[in-house]
């Protein structure tokens, strides 16, 4: 009997957060925060997407996406300019840097690193859609219950005597904090001069009032889905976990600083959630 082939579909998590990003362009007010409709253009959807509840009810959260992105993308380019030229994503996604900034991304060697199924439905999209997968972009397959991404990246080309930036968004959540713990002592043995930009997720008693009763929803739907939350960290937890990985610096930068960096003087009150914080580390 011939066996149907298996249909290779994307992380939702990784289409909730592209589709945010995209819906940030065709609902907020200008000036954009970061202006990505490719990931739309990958996931294709039916035209009520925006109709979704994960869309329509939440636009704090929706707004700490696009702030999150563009810290990434200034960090990125940032460093591109004092002579960096390996980029790595842990659990890369929907992401689409190099597709939106090519006179960066020629610049650099970037790794993507995800789950194998991620990986190549998204492939198979960016070609099917006219991008094609250049030279300098490295797709680094792992099963990260199975095996090592340090050697599936050092397989991938990965240049670990020379510096890096390391980027870890959305994870840490789902991971346990052993597992966290491994992969930042991992990030913190790479080359002098590494940063590493990841962000965690705060416990629930301090997140503003406002943001709770999403937290709450949240937690329910990712348990219902069988990818529960795992892992929540205070500021000085995260910086504990940096310095124990043997980081020379290490500092968190809070929602409230990522206001001042993207949203002030805005006309349509988007304002990010305050349930996430970000590690910016130095080997």
């Amino acid at each position: 009997m011939k066996q149907n082939k298996k249909i290779i579909e994307p992380d939702q998590t990784a289409v909730r957060t592209a589709l945010w990003r995209a819906l940030h362009i065709q609902i907020d007010d200008k000036p954009y925060i970061i202006e990505d409709e490719i990931g739309l253009k990958l996931i294709a959807p039916n035209d009520d997407w925006q109709k979704r509840p994960d869309m329509k009810f939440t636009k704090r959260l929706r707004a700490s996406i696009v702030a999150r992105a563009r810290f990434i993308e200034d960090l990125i380019i940032e460093q591109c300019k004092k002579g960096i030229s390996q980029y790595v994503i842990l659990g890369a996604g929907l992401d689409t840097f190099a597709q939106r900034n090519p006179d960066i991304a020629t610049k650099l060697q970037i790794f993507e690193i995800d789950q194998p199924g991620m990986l190549e439905w998204k492939r198979r999209r960016l070609i099917e859609i006219g991008f094609g997968i250049p030279d300098y972009l490295h797709f680094v397959s792992v099963n990260f219950e199975t095996s090592s991404w340090w050697k599936r990246l050092l397989k991938a080309g990965f240049d670990s005597s020379i510096p890096a930036v390391v980027v870890c968004t959305g994870v840490s959540l789902y991971l346990t904090k052993d597992a966290i713990s491994d992969t930042l002592k991992q990030i913190g043995t790479m080359a002098s001069g590494s940063i590493l930009a990841m962000t965690f997720y705060l416990p629930i008693e301090l997140i503003d009032e406002e943001d709770k009763p999403m937290q709450e929803i949240a937690e329910k739907g990712a348990s219902a889905s069988g990818t529960p939350f795992v892992s929540f960290f205070a500021p000085n937890e995260v910086l504990v976990l940096a310095n124990e990985a043997g980081f020379k610096e290490a500092k968190t930068i809070s929602t409230k600083e990522m206001l001042n960096y993207y949203f002030a003087n805005r006309t349509d009150n988007l304002l990010p959630a305050s349930g996430e914080v970000f590690l910016l580390a130095k080997t």
